[in-house]
């Protein structure tokens, strides 16, 4: 099995692009733009000589130094002395101050392979920017760490759009960040002037650790392919006052709370059988975020066999078990008054109202999943691999 060769490394070191350097340089990107070799990427395009002018920054910032949510403010990079325009601050889109005097938009910034990961609205409002200001748009593939073949999870309503959820695709989308830019720009009618730099000796069928390429954790919870593994369905419990595991060593594959029997949970879900995953009850106390300081009890899930496990599935298993048994202690987030954060990340309150009313989630999921095949059917059009 070969080295897979990202976007960053095919602008770099072929001839082909050589052009681009003509061009003035606006940089979206964050700390996880690296060579195979771990060389910060805007350091090796100036050295390369390409006219990187400005630098914009997604949630958790440029360097990801930065939790999740923090409102970012625009800076001057110490290192490279370029400007920094936060794109997750007092605006999520480049205005026409932070773009002037630019000829194009770089994008490269490694995704996780999820709907509700901002760094891909981040791209698409940039997109949008390179349209209304006539820029080029250049994309620098990254590989779907969770591979490009497994699609899973319902399809977003877009009555509930938001920075979590801008469109109509599934929850797990097995797309890369330059075919979502592709179907974002076509089907969804950007209409800006794109490019794709394309992986070399990519495979669908690859997951993150078959690449050969080094895992920086894209966020400071991402951190490594388990947790990607099951973060398309235990992130939903970012809408519920169970802890996600952050403040732990196991963000995302650690899910608990104070008034959990771990035992009896776990025993609960074992019984349900679901494909690939085993739940082990734990203990465990964050150190930040949701009972900082207090000791929680809950489950570990063991993935056993990638290839078959449905985390959407898992996640949505776990929170109906989780309401039945705890049905006065489980609370749904309120994002704002009225507005639960669990809506905008299904993309739907239909999920929400199932479990709070006990009706059958299997009879909801077969019916969202006969909608995948005619997403699919649109997706084939944007597949580069």
């Amino acid at each position: 099995m070969v080295s897979v060769i990202t976007g960053l490394e095919q602008l770099l070191y072929q001839s082909t692009y050589k052009s681009l350097k003509d061009l003035r340089i606006g940089l979206v990107t964050n700390h996880t733009s690296v060579t195979k070799e771990l060389k910060f990427g805007i350091d090796e395009l100036l050295k390369e000589n390409f006219k990187i002018k400005k630098i914009f920054s997604p949630e958790h910032g440029f360097r990801g130094n930065n939790r999740a949510g923090d409102k970012l403010a625009d800076e001057i990079d110490e290192r490279t002395g370029l400007p920094v325009y936060s794109l997750y601050g007092d605006t999520k889109r480049p205005t026409a101050d932070m773009v002037k005097g630019l000829d194009a938009l770089i994008f490269d910034i490694q995704d996780i392979g999820v709907r509700f990961y901002t760094y891909i609205y981040t791209m698409a409002y940039c997109m949008e920017a390179a349209k209304e200001h006539n820029l080029q748009f250049i994309v620098l593939d990254r590989a779907n760490p969770i591979t490009g073949v497994k699609v899973e999870g319902n399809i977003l309503d877009e009555n509930f759009q938001s920075f979590v959820g801008l469109y109509p695709i599934p929850l797990r989308h097995g797309m890369t960040v330059g075919e979502l830019a592709q179907m974002f720009n076509e089907h969804f009618q950007i209409g800006c002037s794109l490019k794709v730099i394309s992986l070399k000796n990519w495979e669908r069928s690859y997951w993150f650790d078959e690449t050969k390429l080094p895992w920086v954790m894209p966020s400071p919870n991402s951190t490594s392919l388990e947790m990607a593994t099951l973060y398309p369905g235990t992130c939903l419990f970012e809408g519920t006052n169970l802890s996600e595991g952050r403040g732990t060593t196991k963000p995302f594959e650690i899910v608990g709370a104070s008034w959990i029997n771990g035992y009896e949970w776990a025993k609960r879900l074992n019984q349900l059988s679901l494909p690939g995953v085993i739940f082990r009850e734990t203990f465990f106390t964050p150190y930040t975020s949701k009972y900082q300081g207090e000791l929680c009890q809950g489950v570990q899930v063991h993935v056993t066999d990638r290839e078959v496990v449905k985390p959407v599935e898992v996640g949505i298993a776990m929170i109906a078990e989780a309401k039945q048994l705890y049905p006065n202690e489980f609370q749904w987030f309120e994002a704002v008054p009225g507005r639960f954060f669990i809506d905008l990340l299904m993309g739907t309150n239909e999920f929400r109202k199932i479990i709070d009313e006990q009706k059958s989630i299997e009879q909801w999921l077969a019916k969202e999943n006969s909608k995948l095949e005619s997403f699919k059917a649109i997706r084939e059009k944007y597949l580069l691999y």
